[in-house]
């Protein structure tokens, strides 16, 4: 028996894990992308996450048992990280599975093996807890283990019952926890006492399915989920306070210490958790960028940019003032470069990630801070103490301001923060978001899934077979299974095979007819759920049935538009590499019958002359009848021989490759040309920016080409019509009118400004004295903005010292405002960009500028009147 822990290294525990259940037959898989396939989950979020569709019976695994380490990323709880001692966004868990193999027995004495002999742990260290009613479980731990009564823990179906959502797959838990102080023996043993205990292996037995009643039913199949969590057994076994202090995380904290000139160990708390915050959100967002994730406001996207940020602010926090992140992510990508190799290939394209996002962050921080002053000042001048909690979260919500950052520079300030307030607003905002529970949901697809344990996997033919004889095996309406639909009806339709290829890697789904005895249905759309494709449609007459033996038939026409287009993407990307830059990558793509677009990661826009190259380089491909071979390869072999992989797919054991031999080569699904000279012809239409550092071409190719010179021609000819001029003469007569466009509107502009003056003159009448300031506030009609500021200025410049106030409705549904004070004025403590913008607020908007001079706007013309009023009353009170 060991008296002390095994003192192992992360990527140590994590091969020993491997190599652990390698020995015993388990198929070693790489960790999967943290973008799952599953379109119900944004991220990876636990180690069966690949496995959903086996665990459902919706597809058959090619080995029994599996072993894996894989990446997750959570954020549900992000507010816990670095504030305890093992809440992570980015965690690993390694995991064994069985498919309908081993059972509880099994997997339990596996599960003491690892944690007692190779790991080392003390058996008189560890407890075990089982669902309550799983007598099973008990029994192997107590009489096959022989772990004392003591130690085995019954817990309720909240803690040791696992389920995949409200109906499927579930069955009991089990779980091995580590006791740091068995000294206090095991009497009243507490194991929510996460002072004393840490649970870091999990045994899921499923065995059960649940119905709709809540009945539970035994499976065929029983399997096996278990996960470890690499982070919990690395603290234990190298015997550190927290997850942070071992080897995965801590050199990223120590160099975020060293840029801030501190040290972790003698700082305070709250250094401490800003240290901790960095360690952990650092291998996020270089594990996210290095899976092709890209930072952006919505989705995973927004996930990412989030975690950047909270990086950047809590470096801030500790007193880093300048750019830093990429620092400590070069120590992340060195801890996980070799177990996860794609971290230091895509080590390019992270820093220039990081790098974007981090320094576009530190000029919002900066628009905040400034911000914050103005608050600050208002606060003093009011004669207040405290900051509204409204003010702290406008901050936190559109600058990205922390709290304690507000609370610290107010602080130095001899002012406080309505912290009740601030969570008050806190509150309000997480209501509003409520709907984001992080959950995988095996029965999302509802009748679907119930479906799948009565219905086989679709088997596409379409590669080599546009037509084909298949059965109706479902039939949904609206998403609902139905036995039979009628003409007319818009359905959902599953087959047993179909030449319809579904919308994937860009490409979107074929159309077409499905008939049968008397039915004819025109599919619109093909997808794909799980190993199922859904056939999207109308009815255009009789009746269809499940059972019925039909005939599916593709659009040929629109499948040939596809493959020309599809193929003219990959000689595009190859153009790309070739004349442009290798080292760009795909960022996305669509494959439609009239078009096709293609994003790429690139730095800078394309010239002219790189955007012609670029085309005829695809064009010379396409006349030299470069024949396509097409193979399907072991992933490691098709990679090896150069294939390219395409941003966001994913990949099994087996790859299809699509060869132009000398040309292109890639790993893509999508069907093709048989020969680039199908494509015929092909143009780039478009070449811009979508994103910081996300170039798009949008381009035709093939018989779509047709159709956009037609398009085009039919518009040049129209023009040539209106201008009465040949085509080749279209752009200089063009210019010829925008010239005189211009001038015309010059002089507009100046007429507009010399008659707001001649009118702004017979304002002067109406100018009042407030002791010794002259004060003048009126409404001008029908004057556009920037004559309404020069005749204020005007005005000013003639009354000398004081204030003039004019608004206008230049336009329905527009209101203008603006104030000119004179320096006098201003040493009054009258600012004309904050006055203007408090009395453009009466009629619905807002604005401000200078002390001296400012213009605001609003939407409410009725309300006019009023504002300015209230402009006459404030100057009065303000001046006298």
């Amino acid at each position: 028996m060991h008296s002390n822990p095994q003192k192992l290294s992360g990527n140590e525990i994590r091969n020993s894990f491997l190599n652990f259940f390698a020995q015993r037959g388990h198929q070693t898989l790489p960790s999967a992308s943290l973008v799952p396939e599953d379109p119900t989950v944004l991220l990876t979020i636990a180690g069966m996450l690949p496995f959903k569709p086996i665990f459902l019976g919706q597809r058959t695994p090619d080995f029994k048992r599996a072993t894996t380490s894989q990446k997750c990323i959570r954020t549900n709880d992000i507010e816990n990280v670095g504030r305890t001692k093992r809440h992570h966004t980015f965690f690993e868990m390694l995991g064994n599975f069985s498919f309908g193999d081993y059972f509880k027995s099994q997997a339990i004495a596996w599960g003491w093996e690892l944690s007692t002999q190779v790991f080392g742990l003390p058996p008189e260290r560890l407890v075990v807890s089982v669902f309550e009613d799983d007598d099973e479980a008990y029994d192997i731990w107590r009489n096959q283990i022989g772990v004392p009564a003591a130690r085995i823990k019954r817990m309720g179906e909240d803690d040791n019952f696992w389920v995949s959502g409200p109906t499927g797959p579930c069955g009991p838990c089990s779980e091995i926890y580590y006791d740091f102080h068995p000294e206090r023996g095991d009497e009243n043993i507490d194991l929510e006492d996460d002072t004393r205990f840490i649970e870091f292996y999990n045994l899921v037995f499923m065995q059960y399915n649940r119905d709709a009643s809540g009945n539970l039913t035994p499976l065929q199949n029983k399997n096996i989920d278990t996960g470890m969590g690499l982070e919990r057994m690395a603290q234990i076994l190298q015997q550190v306070p927290n997850n942070y202090e071992t080897d995965l995380i801590f050199p990223i904290i120590q160099t975020a210490a060293q840029i801030a000139g501190i040290d972790y160990h003698s700082s305070d708390e709250k250094t401490q958790v800003s240290l901790k915050v960095i360690g952990d959100h650092v291998r996020s967002v270089v594990h996210m960028i290095a899976d092709e994730i890209r930072a952006s406001n919505v989705g995973r996207g927004y996930v990412l940019r989030r975690l950047i940020r909270r990086v950047v602010r809590h470096g801030r926090l500790i007193g880093i003032t300048g750019e830093f992140i990429n620092q400590v992510a070069e120590t992340a990508i060195s801890l996980s470069e070799s177990a996860y190799p794609n971290v230091r290939q895509r080590e390019a394209a992270i820093k220039a990630e990081l790098q974007r996002e981090e320094s576009n962050f530190l000029k919002t921080l900066d628009r905040g801070e400034k911000l914050l002053a103005e608050i600050i000042q208002q606060v003093k001048q009011q004669g207040k103490t405290q900051i509204s909690g409204e003010s702290a979260f406008t901050l936190y919500d559109t600058f990205g301001f922390p709290l304690e950052l507000t609370q610290e520079i107010a602080e130095e300030n001899q002012l406080t923060v309505d912290e009740a307030g601030f969570n008050a607003e806190m509150q309000k905002q997480v209501e509003r978001a409520k709907a984001a529970h992080e959950t995988i949901d095996l029965t999302v697809q509802g009748s679907l899934d119930k479906l799948a344990e009565h219905i086989h996997a679709t088997e596409f033919i379409g590669y080599t077979q546009p037509a084909a004889t298949a059965n109706v095996e479902a039939i949904l309406i609206d998403g609902i299974s139905q036995e039979e639909a009628e003409a007319g009806t818009e359905i959902q339709l599953v087959l047993n095979q179909t030449p319809f290829y579904a919308e994937s890697g860009g490409q979107i789904g074929d159309r077409g007819y499905i008939s049968g005895d008397g039915v004819v249905v025109r599919v619109e759309d093909v997808k794909k759920e799980s190993d199922f494709f859904i056939h999207f449609g109308r009815i255009e007459r009789g009746t269809i049935r499940v059972g019925d033996a039909v005939t599916a038939q593709i659009d040929r026409a629109c499948r040939r538009r596809a493959q020309a287009n599809h193929t003219a993407t990959h000689l595009l990307q190859a153009a790309l590499k070739k004349i442009v830059d290798e080292g760009i990558s795909q960022a996305g793509s669509l494959v439609s019958f009239d078009r096709l677009r293609f994003d790429f990661n690139c730095p800078r826009a394309l010239t002219p002359a790189e955007v012609e190259q670029v085309e005829e380089q695809v064009n010379t491909w396409i006349a030299e009848a470069h024949a396509a071979n097409v193979e399907v390869l072991p992933l490691d072999e098709a990679k090896a021989r150069g294939a390219v992989a395409m941003f966001g797919e994913k990949y099994g054991e087996e790859v299809r490759v699509i060869d132009f031999p000398s040309v292109s080569m890639e790993l893509c699904g999508g069907t093709h040309v048989s020969n680039t000279a199908e494509i015929g012809i092909f143009k780039i239409i478009s070449e811009a920016g979508v994103a910081s550092g996300v170039r798009r071409i949008e381009a035709v190719s093939g018989p779509a080409i047709l159709d956009y010179l037609n398009v085009r021609d039919k518009v040049v000819k129209d023009l040539s019509d209106r201008f009465k001029v040949k085509p080749e003469e279209l752009p200089e007569r063009i210019t010829t009118l925008q010239t005189e466009l211009r001038n015309s509107e010059k002089q507009l502009a100046t007429l507009k400004s010399q008659l707001a003056i001649a009118k702004s003159d017979s304002l002067l009448q109406t100018v009042e004295s407030v002791g010794e300031y002259q004060i003048l506030v009126a409404q001008m009609e029908d004057v556009d903005p920037e004559s309404l500021k020069t005749a204020a200025e005007r005005l000013l410049q003639k009354i000398g010292n004081g204030a003039v106030v004019l608004g206008s409705v230049p336009e329905e549904g527009k209101v203008s405002i603006v104030a000119a004070f004179s320096a006098e004025v201003n040493k009054k403590g009258l600012q004309a960009g904050k006055f203007v913008g408090a009395i453009a607020k009466i009629c619905g908007g807002g604005g401000g500028g200078r002390p001296n001079l400012a213009q605001a706007g609003g939407r409410d013309a009725s309300k006019l009147s009023e504002a300015l009023a209230k402009a006459h009353s404030d100057l009065q009170s303000a001046l006298s």
